[in-house]
């Protein structure tokens, strides 16, 4: 994202700008208010180092050995041994894209100056984004309390060249940090990792739920089906703005089809509930969403440190703003709104290639059914897929797992409400990939009548990419380049049909 630059000036970030950065490689600046809100947290805080008072963090141990005065000289030596001691994070690393958005999360936390860090410190993580140094974060190992302790634990051991680190930055002309009072403990507190996992997988849920609706009007075409179901007149009797959007959709999507104007008189009075119940279905799940958004976009000009710096009020306060409870909830509450998103896509696959409820379809959408199965295993693919999401539906947040000798006796585990959307997102993204293939194959079997705008339009982009299946052939080439195909599906539907809600 060639020009682009977002600037940390003390303000909330925005979903589109975390994307920014940690997909489209946007370039990230601190800004003049910014910088003036970190120096005057410092001042004050270099005013506590020399202090015998117990000041946690700074003058103090932390969790349980809270309790411990460190000696004035060793407490810089207590800010690098956090680091080590707590990056202790295990399993494999999270890809680079989230990577960048803990990262930036992170710098935008600590500029808003109640951390209490040096500049050096943000400028060294802003300027880790710009040259594309990144530290090794792996998955596992956070509670979601305390902040995202053993993942940003990896991001500060990159900061002060931890290991292969230092070379790393010296590749690109950047030198490690020498962490000073306050600013290990700063690092290592906070959301980020939870925040910036959710927040990407929000912005993917947005497209899902977009893309729900044109496979679901596909599917609701090639079943010779009806949108009477989404007229605007029984939408406005329950007044839910997720369900109203997908009846919009799915209005525009299913316009001037010659298929539906075919039975318009035929004597069956409503489709099964895959069919007729998308926009109560398909909007929950926006519902979901909706409240998914707002918690991380709050969180998203949020500072989840501990302890946080007043110095206008000459304070340090202790509190539990690090707690990932909200964060959980929410994530969590997405994972079970997309649940619902796969499971209805599932049914409806089911009916394009079941003979027994599919309108006349030929089995398993093969024009030559016994010799081959035609698409009998992808139905099997979109059920395994399916049954995970309940899995995942299950919310990590209601669990906790007291940590440090009970003094953090009630933890959030929000960071696996992340981990577990972000598999979730990606089952329903194959799920309504096979939706897309097959019911752009049933729609090739009711041929001469033409779909509506949007299904048309999508039919042919992914016929740009998969051919029809006239015969079996190696299935796993057809659903991957049907998942690729997906994002020019979603912009060829809104082409024809208008922009879906």
């Amino acid at each position: 994202m060639g020009g682009v630059t977002v600037a940390l000036d003390g303000g909330p970030l925005t979903l589109p700008m975390v994307d920014a950065v940690a997909r489209g490689g946007a370039r990230v600046s601190v800004g003049a208010e910014a910088q003036r809100r970190i120096g005057e947290a410092r001042r004050f805080v270099d005013e506590l180092v020399g202090s015998s008072a117990p000041i946690y963090g700074i003058t103090t141990g932390v969790g349980k050995l809270k309790d411990v005065v460190i000696p004035a000289g060793q407490r810089d030596e207590l800010q690098r041994n956090l680091v080590l001691s707590h990056a202790a994070g295990v399993g494999p690393p999270i890809p680079e894209a989230e990577t960048r958005a803990v990262m930036l999360l992170l710098a935008a936390s600590l500029a808003r100056g109640a951390s209490g860090v040096r500049a050096d410190v943000v400028e060294l993580i802003v300027a880790c984004l710009n040259a594309r140094v990144h530290p090794v974060i792996p998955e596992q190992g956070s509670v979601g309390s305390s902040g995202d302790l053993a993942p940003l634990a990896h991001v500060a051991a990159l900061l002060i060249g931890e290991g292969e680190a230092r070379e790393a930055l010296a590749r690109a002309g950047l030198a490690p940090v020498r962490l000073q009072a306050k600013e290990g403990l700063a690092l290592l507190n906070g959301t980020h990792f939870m925040t910036g996992l959710g927040t990407l997988a929000a912005l993917d849920a947005e497209r899902l739920v977009r893309l729900a609706d044109v496979t679901g009007a596909m599917s609701l075409e090639a079943l010779m089906g009806t949108n009477a179901a989404f007229d605007t007149r029984i939408h406005e009797l329950r007044p839910h703005g997720g369900q109203a959007a997908s009846a919009r959709n799915l209005r525009a999507l299913t316009a001037d089809s010659a298929i539906i104007a075919s039975h318009h008189d035929c004597t069956r009075v409503q489709d099964a509930y895959s069919l007729r119940c998308m926009p109560q279905v398909h909007g929950s799940a926006r519902e979901a969403l909706g409240f998914a958004r707002g918690m991380l976009e709050r969180e998203l000009g949020s500072v989840t440190d501990n302890p946080l710096v007043f110095a206008a009020d000459r304070e340090v306060l202790s509190g539990g703003n690090f707690h990932g409870e909200p964060l959980g909830l929410a994530l969590d509450t997405l994972a079970i709104g997309l649940a619902q998103l796969g499971g209805i896509a599932e049914r409806r696959i089911d009916r394009l290639v079941n003979p027994l409820v599919s309108e006349g379809l030929p089995a398993f959408l093969s024009p030559a059914g016994g010799l081959n199965s035609g698409y009998m295993i992808a139905q099997y693919v979109a059920a395994a897929l399916a049954s995970e999401l309940k899995t995942l539906a299950h919310p990590a947040s209601v669990d906790s797992i007291p940590t440090s000798a009970l003094q953090e006796d009630y933890n959030s585990m929000g960071a696996g409400s992340a981990l577990k959307l972000r598999r979730a997102v990606a089952n329903v993204q194959r799920i309504l990939a096979i939706e897309l293939l097959l019911a752009a194959q049933a729609l090739d079997f009711r041929a001469p009548l033409a779909p509506g705008r949007g299904s048309a339009a999508a039919r042919a982009a992914l016929r740009a990419r998969v051919p029809a299946l006239d015969a079996d052939r190696y299935l796993k080439a057809d659903l991957d380049a049907a998942l690729g195909a997906c994002d020019g599906v979603l912009l060829a539907a809104e082409a024809a049909a208008g922009p879906l809600a």
